[in-house]
């Protein structure tokens, strides 16, 4: 199998240098770049598999620059915040990021963070269709609100009026899990085990930012809030 290319935009030398030198220890290679501009420069010369990205860069933000590589690939994201109850955490995954890291972060805890995305995104070695697909069907298209929504579960694709919607591999798979077990209440934490594989505890707003950007693709009124317990898809 090809080597996982990381894309990783940090402005800190130090920060920089060592995590570089910690994922190519562990398999991967690495474009590392010191800004934004740079950052942008590189993806679009390599199309790396993942990219890294500090919220706090020059030249252009870490935020500016997910939306930047949002607006022109689905690649995976997953931004690096010195402040886990930072406002930039929200901006980030609103501007399209998958999942976030606070800083200081440990090697292993990064490293787990990287292959979760990847599962999630088929460049994991042995990834498959995963549970939510076969607890979705048999492969045929799943349809909801009288024909409004319809999800091909088979061909991963999602209709909405007859349109197709471009959808995220994460939003993909949060949607499976939703059309999986319609009318069923399903919480945060639940989500965040079968969606983003955290075996522990994680931040439910990655789940309500997912939920939020779903639903302005799907219909704001299709996942419905159980305030307490979690979402449904209304069937």
């Amino acid at each position: 199998m090809a080597e996982t290319h990381v894309l990783f935009v940090e402005d800190d030398d130090v920060i920089r240098e060592a995590t570089q030198l910690a994922l190519e220890r562990d398999g991967f290679r690495v474009t590392a770049m010191p800004d934004g501009l740079s950052g942008l420069d590189a993806f679009r010369a390599h199309r790396p598999d993942i990219a890294l990205l500090d919220v706090m860069l020059p030249g252009m933000d870490g935020v500016s620059l997910c939306r930047r590589i949002r607006d022109e690939s689905t690649v995976p994201v997953i931004m690096l915040s010195a402040r886990a109850d930072s406002i930039d955490v929200v901006l980030g995954l609103e501007a399209g990021a998958d999942d976030y890291v606070t800083k200081p972060f440990d090697g292993s805890v990064l490293m787990a963070r990287i292959r979760a995305v990847l599962r999630r995104f088929g460049h994991a070695a042995g990834s498959g269709a995963g549970e939510a697909e076969e607890r979705a069907g048999d492969g045929g298209p799943l349809v909801f609100g009288d024909g409004e929504l319809e999800v091909d579960t088979e061909g991963m694709e999602v209709r909405r009026g007859g349109e197709q919607v471009a959808l995220t591999p994460t939003e993909m798979r949060l949607l499976l899990e939703f059309s999986s077990a319609p009318n069923t209440v399903l919480s945060r934490d639940k989500l965040l085990e079968r969606v983003w594989d955290y075996g522990w505890g994680g931040d439910t707003r990655v789940v309500d930012v997912h939920v939020q950007r779903l639903r302005a693709k799907i219909g704001q009124d299709r996942i419905e809030t159980v305030r307490g317990f979690g979402y449904k898809l209304r069937g």
